[in-house]
Formats: C-alpha cells, sequence, structure tokens
C-alpha cells in the first residue's frame, strides 16, 4: 500500500473527510499509532516535555529529533511521517534551513517537515517557499507556537480579540501566504474557533487543529494526552486511555512478585534445575 501521500491527503480534503493526525517519539508507540490508523504522525519537537523530560520544546536539538525522528519511521509503515523542525534549526539564513530541513529527509527518512510561523513571519514565509522549490513538502503552523513561548508571555489562546480583528486580518494573510509558498497543510493550535474557521475558510490547503475548535479540515492531538501517560492533559484535548494507572499497577505486581519470590519460577528460567 505504501505511506499516506499529500495526493491521499489532497483527496480526503477534496471529498471533505476530516484528516487524523498523533504526535509519536518513538517505534513502538509510533507502530501502534501507525495501526490504529491515522493519516499522519508528527514527530513533534513536543518530544521535549512529553518524552525527554525537558522543561518545554526549547531544549530540543536537531541530532535529538533526527533520533526519534529516525525511530518512528522504522517503527511503521502507513501513516505520513512529519518531522518537527527544532528550535534554533531554521532562520539564521536559507541555506542553514534548507541543509537542516533537508536531514530529516535524507538521514531520518520523514516524509515531510514542520515549521512554526510567527505572523507575518517573513522569514519563515521566505524558507518555506525556498523548501518547497527543492521538493521539501512542508506543514505550516499558526497560532500558539511553543517556539515562541518566551516571546508571547506563556500559552496564550491566540485570537480573542475576535474574527474581525486586525491580528486576525494579520494570521489569515499569514496562513495565505503560506499557501502561496507551497505548504500542503497548516496546523492551527491554540487558536479561537471563529479565527480558525475564518483562517480555513481563507485557504485552500487542509487546516489541522489542536485547540482549534470544530471548523478545520483535521485534527491532531499529543499522543501521551490521549493516553493518558504522563501526567495532566489540556482542556484542548481528550484522554481515551489511562496508562498512568496501568503501568503503575504493573509495575507494582512485578516489585511484589520479586521481593516475594513468586518471580522468577523455573518456567523462567533455562535449563532450570530441580530445586533440593
Amino acid at each position: 500500500m505504501g505511506r499516506t501521500t499529500i495526493r491521499d491527503l489532497e483527496r480526503k480534503y477534496r471529498d471533505d473527510e476530516p484528516l487524523t493526525m498523533l504526535t509519536a517519539y518513538d517505534a513502538p508507540i509510533g507502530k501502534l499509532v501507525d495501526e490504529g490508523g491515522v493519516d499522519m504522525i508528527l514527530v513533534g519537537d513536543s518530544a521535549g516535555h512529553n518524552h525527554m523530560g525537558y522543561e518545554d520544546t526549547i531544549p530540543v536539538t536537531m541530532d535529538e529529533q533526527l533520533s526519534n525522528t529516525a525511530s518512528v519511521v522504522r517503527g511503521t509503515e502507513d501513516a505520513m511521517i512529519v518531522g518537527d523542525m527544532p528550535f534554533g534549526s531554521y532562520g539564521a539564513s536559507v541555506e542553514e534551513s534548507v541543509e537542516n530541513a533537508s536531514r530529516f529527509l535524507q538521514e531520518a527518512g520523514a516524509d515531510a517537515v514542520k515549521l512554526e510561523t510567527a505572523p507575518a513571519g517573513e522569514t519563515t514565509i521566505e524558507i518555506v517557499d525556498r523548501l518547497t522549490e527543492l521538493g521539501i513538502p512542508v506543514q505550516g503552523h499558526l497560532g500558539l507556537t511553543p517556539q515562541r513561548m518566551n516571546e508571547l508571555g506563556g500559552a496564550v489562546i491566540q485570537g480573542r480579540e475576535g474574527p474581525d480583528s486586525a491580528f486576525a486580518d494579520e494570521l489569515v494573510d499569514t496562513a495565505e501566504r503560506l499557501e502561496e509558498a507551497g505548504i500542503f497543510s497548516l496546523v492551527l493550535e491554540g487558536v479561537t474557533e471563529a479565527v480558525a474557521k475564518r483562517i480555513t475558510e481563507a485557504v485552500d490547503v487542509p487546516t489541522i487543529g489542536i485547540g482549534a475548535g470544530r471548523y478545520v479540515d483535521g485534527q491532531v492531538l499529543v499522543i501521551t494526552d490521549v493516553l493518558g501517560l504522563g501526567g495532566e492533559g489540556y482542556s484542548l484535548s481528550k484522554q481515551y486511555a489511562d496508562l498512568d494507572s496501568v503501568i503503575r499497577e504493573a509495575v507494582e505486581s512485578y516489585v511484589a512478585d520479586v521481593e516475594s519470590g513468586t518471580f522468577p519460577t523455573s518456567e523462567n528460567a533455562y535449563e532450570p534445575i530441580d530445586a533440593e
């Protein structure tokens, strides 16, 4: 069958079929997410605080992202794999940005990359234009952009000035310019529903929402939030399992078995000897 392609996504988009996307950061989880049938897997820099123990996304390096992406690629067969370019890996120059984006495809085996863009982000728009010209598929990202959290002053929901505000106009204009630069889809994160709806209506590429409400063309969530793994989720998400409890109970049972002598048994030994 082969991996999901941009043409596959375009077909679903034209047929008004919602697109599905989840994050994954390693081969075992990537394999399960892939088998669950998502269209795309984002190897997000959200690995920083959901997988690698950092406070946020800022410390995540290119080498770490390439390693995470390659792991997910090795564990999957069907979903499109999008590598999230980490903080500082693009923007210093077009040349360096192209080199780093290329590494995601050449070294990690990703199908595309994702770049965050500030409102009216001239530099990123120029980079997107160059990447797509060279054959590197790019997913855009507008709204609450975690790599700019220090500048934003925290997780501030974008668009609360209203769908007809100057700020909303700027987001729409940026989305349209990203479309002109060649993005194949656009993540809208932490954006009010009315603004997300306006952006979706303004562009002719699929919008993928995370905390952007109902009037978008698809959804993406962080896998640890979906699985209930590693702490409390966010109101923008939905928890579909409680793996924290499952894993904790399994570890407690293992510890109890070892301490009581009920594990291992002869069945767990190679060439067991008879007990005296």
